[in-house]
């Protein structure tokens, strides 16, 4: 399988893997969930699980590659102030933990590009 052919799969693994761990280990998540979002924050946790398990299914089948492609990149923009909710919320934590939760930051960017890519059948070519 050539390196355009794993993309999507790959994209597909990763928020597979990120779905599977919001089921798993929910509170952790739960603490990213902004307060201005209505209801509780497991609701919240289990809703973009799901989402993603539904986007990694979506990203494994061709005939459904591009819109799920399409929806992973909004959905990769719609968690983002999560992930800054997180990383103001770990600014006292040891310095490890605080560069990791700053660094994820700009890592949105590249996953956003990579589901465009895949949506537009580019991914993997110069």
């Amino acid at each position: 399988m050539s390196r355009s052919g794993r993309s999507p799969l790959l994209l597909a693994g990763l928020l597979a893997t990120a779905g599977v761990a919001h089921f798993a280990a929910p509170r952790s998540f739960d603490a990213t969930i902004p307060r201005a979002l209505p209801g509780p924050p497991r609701a919240w946790t289990y809703g973009s699980g799901v989402a993603e398990l539904a986007l990694a299914a979506g990203l494994a089948l061709p005939r459904t590659r591009k819109a799920a492609a399409l929806a992973s990149a909004a959905f990769f923009v719609g968690v983002f102030p999560a992930n800054v909710k997180m990383a103001l919320d770990w600014r006292d934590r040891p310095t490890p933990l605080k560069a990791a939760a700053f660094g994820r930051l700009p890592l949105q960017v590249p996953l956003v590009l990579w589901a465009r890519s895949v949506a537009n059948g580019t991914e993997g070519r110069s």
